[in-house]
Order: C-alpha cells, then structure tokens, then sequence
C-alpha cells in the first residue's frame, strides 16, 4: 500500500506536534473503499472512484497498536458499500482530511444484505 504525500507530511507534523494535527484516533479514523482500479499516486488525497465511495468510522477499541503495527478496523454493513472494492485507504475524517495512504486491490464485490469487515494493518519498519 502506498504512503500518500500528505500521510507523509502528517507524519512529520505529528512528530513534533505542529499545528496540532488531527490524530487518527478511535473517533477521527475511517477506512474508505472505492470502486476505482486507478493506479496509486503518492499525490493523490482521496479514493479515486467517481462516486462509489465511502468512509466508515472504527471498531471499539481501534486502532491498536501493537509494537510497530497499528491495526485499523471497519464494519461496513448490510447497507454500505455494495459495489465492487477495487481501492481503500485509511483516513483522519469522514469526508475530508488527510489520506493516509490508498491501497488499489480487488477484494470482491459486497451486495446488499451482507457486512464485510475490513482490517488494515500499516507496519512500521526500519532498514535500508
């Protein structure tokens, strides 16, 4: 999954605190999917699909971390999304704010009637 410019540029704000960023917190974090296959740019700063597209706030207790991985979880129910998921990407807001980062990947196609959930897990790594 790629980092977004602006998930890198909220990184670098929120290390030393500036401006005081919107933190992705249980309240103010969502996980998007879309029905766009459009290829990822770093430049992009929301999923790509025309329409087909929403956000959806955290299960209880998420994000979580653990260590250097932080686990984000959606349910998105019987009503939500039912279109094909082609795209997702973790936010700081419902409609607006910063995109973390956007994923393009085929995960099938959500039909009225059924809840899929979603877990997103960014690792954090270190090396050359």
């Amino acid at each position: 999954m790629g980092l977004t410019n602006a998930g890198r540029d909220f990184i670098a704000q929120a290390i030393i605190n500036d401006d005081t960023p919107t933190f992705f917190t249980n309240a103010a974090a969502y996980i998007g999917v879309g029905d766009s296959d459009g290829v990822f740019a770093a430049s992009q700063t929301n999923l790509q699909a025309a329409t087909n597209k929403v956000r959806v706030g955290m299960e209880t207790n998420f994000p979580a971390r653990t260590d250097n991985a932080i686990d984000f979880k959606s349910s998105f129910g019987s009503s939500v999304a039912n279109w094909v998921w082609n795209e997702w990407g973790v936010f700081n807001h419902e409609t607006t704010g910063v995109m973390l980062n956007r994923k393009v990947e085929a995960l099938g196609t959500k039909v009225e009637g059924s809840t899929w959930v979603l877990t997103v897990t960014l690792t954090i790594t270190i090396g050359s």
